[in-house]
């Protein structure tokens, strides 16, 4: 009998017992074991190729896919469940996926599919469209929110009177870098927001996207003012550090507007997150805003968008009001969320190519008097075309800079460009290959940096040796130990390594542990374990009584304690010092006890970066190719570095095939938009 039919006819217990041993090796989540019972448990009758697929389903969810496309499964079985896992040699794998479906054909599993009431009862938890089984919960998110955003694609807004000649005021010059003419893409990008409710603008780091929402803010606020009364405008980030990044870069920019300081005083100047926008309500999913009690809101920015997940993005819309224009902000290139969905990759998708209508590109033309003249724009007459933005100069990666250079040709999935880049060399760019541990280069990057101490980039000791030689005396009062726990901080925020996996000898895990034994070796750490001072922790888990945000860092520092009564021994204890998320450049300073949801930071995965940014950024790829190794990976790591980035390679070629690989996250978001 072929596998195919053996599968077929398995005994329900044959297949939990082949779940159940995907669960101990950890390819599999409890979760989604648990699940496949329950659904076997509703309907008996239930083919276990339809309970097999809920289980792979729901394990895709984790791994960031809405759905599960049963011919991809079927191309890549083994991919499906993220194998190799990580830290794990994919010789020494039993029972793997492509074993238990070989010979399984598409038709064969989509018949074993139908007629069960897990698809076709009413309110049924599962959906089948096409290839592709859906969770119904996550079908309705995708629903919910390619029908939204189709009715904001159709309301078109009034554009602010005088668009022209505001414009023309908040954009006086034309754009020259490099001693050449180009479009203005920032203003381009205003002028079409202005006239919609809902607006993607899109770019890599350095286009300026925060520079062109606060004119855009400046456009519409000044407008309605002279209309008679001001708009309610909100800025908002999904992360707690993009939402602190974007404070602290608007409020000098809102200052230098040509608009009157009573314009300038209605822009916002801080951020908010998504969960406290929505007002999240404690164990829950739900949000105190919703369909029912939107909003209270004309304008709403979110920035970072790239990071929200298919559940946030429907509850966003659903509780704004349909006059409102959301305005989103991201680089489509990053990572997506880690959470299901991709929704600003899967909706700027042709973004390079225009697509404009002659219609709106008359408009825009005529509005601004940028031309749009490029050959590599394509006309196009999809809806969602005529409200997306791509930025593309980039003011911080010029043409000289090695960063951009090879940002670019990851991007392009252009591995021997990419390697050319690196073997030319650049003052920012630099290369260590290691073979086997090979602990005293690594060592040397991670602790020292690649030059002398101030001079080029730094590693990790650079903190621990300010944190050392500029501790304040004993009779210093708190004025001068917030200061030095403030350079501290900016020391530490020079260097980062970044990883791509949690696991094995190449990941946060083993690399943290690594990294803080070589300190201690070279006494720049009393010990390497629990709580000590020069300790770096992350947050990953918003915790509001604090006021901390997934994805803040702070430094673990001894602090003296205020005395009990006058003349007593001043006591010094470890505090944990973040800095607060307002962009005031003021700290707070919290207990090692209240904090539970930490972990120490001197590697992070690249996925917790986003949102971050490092003068010197660092990325070490594993010795195996994963799942998670794709050019997005790789070129969010690049875009990290402010000024000098790192490439560590324990492995030949590793690279080359991670920057020819791509997310492929399956969702049907845009095929429901356009159908």
């Amino acid at each position: 009998m072929s596998n195919e039919l053996s599968l077929a006819l398995r005994e329900r217990a044959d297949l939990f017992d082949l779940l159940e041993a995907w669960s101990e090796r950890g390819w599999l989540r409890e979760l989604d074991r648990a699940l496949a019972r329950f659904l076997a448990e509703l309907d008996p009758g239930a083919s276990p190729l339809l309970i097999l697929a809920a289980a792979l389903a729901s394990h895709q969810l984790g791994q960031g896919h809405v759905c599960l496309d049963l011919a991809a499964t079927l191309a890549h079985p083994d991919f499906t469940l993220s194998l190799p896992p990580e830290g794990e040699d994919p010789e020494e794998a039993t029972l793997l996926p492509s074993q238990v479906l070989a010979g399984l054909s598409l038709e064969t599993w989509l018949a074993a599919c139908r007629g069960s009431a897990l698809l076709e009862a009413e309110g049924a938890p599962l959906v089948l469209s096409g290839p592709c089984l859906y969770l119904r919960r996550y079908w309705d998110y995708e629903r919910r929110v390619a029908g939204n955003i189709a009715k904001r694609l159709q309301a078109i807004a009034d554009a602010p009177a005088e668009l022209s000649s505001r414009l023309a005021t908040l954009f006086p010059e034309p754009l020259v870098l490099e001693g050449e003419r180009l479009t203005d893409w920032q203003k381009l990008a205003c002028a079409l927001a202005a006239r919609g409710r809902f607006t993607l603008i899109t770019g890599g780091p350095g286009t300026g996207k925060t520079t062109t929402v606060v004119r855009l803010l400046a456009l519409l606020q000044e407008a309605a003012m002279a209309a008679g009364a001001p708009l309610r405008l909100s800025l908002a980030a999904p992360t707690g550090k993009a939402a602190a990044r974007l404070t602290e870069s608007i409020g000098g920019q809102v200052a230098s507007l040509p608009v009157a300081e009573a314009v300038r005083a209605q822009i916002p100047s801080k951020v908010t997150t998504l969960h406290r926008l929505l007002g999240s309500r404690p164990d829950s999913r739900h949000f105190r805003h919703d369909a029912g009690n939107p909003l209270p809101l004309d304008v709403l920015v979110v920035d970072e968008a790239s990071m929200i997940d298919l559940e946030m993005m429907a509850n966003l819309l659903d509780a704004l009001p349909a006059h409102s224009r959301l305005i989103l902000l991201g680089d489509k290139d990053q990572l997506a969320s880690v959470e299901a969905g991709a929704v600003l990759g899967d909706l700027c998708r042709e973004a390079e190519t225009g697509g404009y209508s002659e219609a709106t590109r008359a408009w825009l033309e005529a509005r601004t008097g940028e031309p749009l003249a490029d050959p590599s724009l394509l006309p196009g007459d999809q809806p969602l075309a005529q409200h997306i933005v791509m930025l593309r100069h980039s003011r911080r990666f010029g043409s000289g800079s090695g960063i951009g250079r090879l940002a670019r040709a990851v991007n392009r999935a252009d591995a021997q460009g990419a390697r050319s880049t690196l073997a030319a060399g650049s003052e920012d760019l630099h290369v260590l290959r290691l073979s086997g541990e090979q602990d005293r280069a690594l060592e040397r990057l991670l602790l020292s940096g690649l030059g002398e101490a101030g001079a080029g980039p730094q590693g990790y000791a650079h903190y621990l040796e300010l944190m050392q030689a500029e501790r304040p005396g004993q009779g210093e009062d708190l004025q001068a130990w917030d200061g030095w726990a403030g350079r501290v901080l900016a020391a530490f925020d020079q260097f980062q390594l970044l990883c791509a996996v949690r696991k094995g000898p190449w990941g946060v895990e083993g690399l943290n542990e690594r990294i803080a034994q070589a300190l201690q070796r070279r006494g720049l750490l009393e010990q390497d374990h629990g709580w000590y001072e020069g300790r770096p922790v992350l947050v990953t888990r918003n915790d509001y009584s604090l006021g901390l945000m997934n994805g803040d860092i702070g430094i673990t520092l001894r602090l003296p304690e205020p005395p009990e009564f006058p003349g007593a021994t001043v006591r010094q204890v470890l505090r944990v010092v973040f800095p607060r998320n307002d962009g005031s450049g003021a700290l707070r300073h919290i207990l090692p006890s209240r904090l539970g949801a930490v972990e120490t930071v001197f590697a992070m995965t690249v996925h917790k970066s986003q949102g971050s940014e490092f003068a010197h950024c660092a990325l070490i790829l594993p010795d195996n190719l994963n799942p998670v190794l794709t050019k997005e990976l790789v070129y969010t790591g690049i875009t990290r570095a402010r000024r000098w980035f790192s490439l560590v390679e324990t492995r030949a070629g590793i690279f080359e095939q991670a920057v020819q690989r791509r997310v492929e996250r399956r969702s049907g978001l845009r095929e429901a938009l356009e159908g």
